[in-house]
């Protein structure tokens, strides 16, 4: 409902500023010239390729964000794991010393101990 509001609002303007905007005249495109054309199709083009030429800036600014989003979660992924094998590591170093405290017979007296 929202957008259709709007394109009655966008449609009232450019009817509003096509009324008064019919004047022929001359647009020269580098070495082309292109005689008696109304004002207001110069505005809307105009307008058509401002929106174009940003809205491509936009695809090249959110695909170099999306690559360097895929750069981030590679490395996250790199990161997790080499903690899930260092907690591996660590898992199995605990497994050692306990078994050669058990070998040696020096058991720790302390009742709080791990």
């Amino acid at each position: 409902m929202l957008s259709l509001i709007l394109l009655l609002i966008i449609g009232s303007a450019l009817v509003y500023i096509s009324k008064f905007n019919f004047v022929p005249v001359d647009l020269n495109l580098g070495a082309y010239v292109l005689s008696d054309i109304p004002l207001f199709y110069v505005i809307v083009g105009s307008l058509l390729i401002g929106l174009v030429l940003s809205y491509l800036i936009y695809l090249v600014q959110a695909f170099a964000t999306a690559l360097t989003l895929s750069g981030k979660n590679k490395e996250i992924e790199k990161n997790k794991s080499e903690i899930l094998e260092l907690t591996r590591r660590i898992h199995q170093l605990e497994l050692e010393n306990r078994e050669l405290k058990q070998l040696s017979g020096n058991e720790p007296e302390d009742p709080n101990a791990l």
